[in-house]
C-alpha cells in the first residue's frame, strides 16, 4: 500500500494510521510503486493550487488515473479529495484540478471558518466505507473550502455513494465510486471511528 509523498499532507500521521489499521505502508513518489500497490492513498492539506502544483510535480494525476483505469482503489483525504473535482477556487484564484469528478470546491458559507473539530456525517445506508459505525459517530474536519454540490450521475447499478456533512451549510464528507473514495475529513485523527473507516476501505482492496 503506498501513500503518495508530493510534498503535502500529514503524511506520517497518514502513514501510522494506516499501518494501524493492518498495512503494509510505503510513503514514495516513485510512479511505479504508487501505480502498482494495491491501494493508493493521496493525502492533502493546505492551499488547493499548492497542492495542484505538488501533484503534478510528480505525474500524480496520471498515476491517479492509471489507477482507476486499471480498477484499482484511491483514496483521497481533505485536500486530496478536494483535486480530484474539476477545480478549485481559492481567494479567487480558479486552479483546475485532476477532473476525475465534475464540480467546484469553494468556500463554504458560514458564520466560523475554518471548520476545525468533530462533527457527524450522513453516509448512505448501503456505505462500506462508514460499515459498522454508529450513524451518530464523529469525524475530525479542518477545512474552510468543501465541494457543496455533487454533480455526477452514475451508471445504472453503479451509483456513487455520496456522505453529507452540515457546516453553515451541506457539503459532501465522503465519496464512494467505484475504486476512487475519499473523504474531506482526516480518518487518521479521527480516532477509533477513523481507524474502523479505514479498516473497511482496507478491506476492499
Amino acid at each position: 500500500m503506498v501513500i503518495l509523498d508530493y510534498g503535502s499532507g500529514n503524511l506520517r500521521s497518514a502513514e501510522r494510521a494506516v499501518t494501524r489499521a493492518g498495512a503494509d505502508v510505503e510513503v514514495t513518489a516513485d510512479p511505479h510503486a504508487a501505480v502498482e500497490a494495491d491501494g493508493l492513498v493521496v493525502p492533502g492539506v493546505g492551499a488547493y493550487s499548492a497542492c495542484m502544483a505538488g501533484l503534478l510535480d510528480v505525474q500524480g494525476h496520471r498515476i491517479i488515473g492509471k489507477r482507476l483505469a486499471g480498477g484499482r482503489p484511491v483514496l483521497g483525504i481533505c485536500v486530496g479529495m478536494q483535486i480530484l473535482f474539476s477545480r478549485g477556487v481559492e481567494h479567487g484564484e480558479e486552479t483546475e484540478g485532476t477532473g476525475e469528478w465534475p464540480g467546484v470546491v469553494d468556500r463554504l458559507h458560514a458564520d466560523v471558518l475554518p471548520h476545525m473539530g468533530w462533527n457527524t456525517v450522513r453516509a448512505p445506508a448501503d456505505s462500506q466505507l462508514f460499515a459498522g459505525l454508529d450513524p451518530e459517530e464523529r469525524f475530525y474536519f479542518v477545512h474552510s473550502y468543501a465541494a457543496r454540490k455533487w454533480e455526477l450521475d452514475g451508471l445504472a447499478g453503479q451509483e456513487p455513494k455520496v456522505t453529507w456533512a452540515h457546516h453553515g451549510e451541506d457539503f459532501v464528507a465522503a465519496v464512494e465510486n467505484g475504486p476512487l473514495w475519499a473523504t474531506q475529513f482526516h480518518p487518521e485523527k479521527s480516532g477509533d471511528a477513523g481507524a474502523q473507516l479505514l479498516r473497511n476501505w482496507l478491506a476492499t482492496l
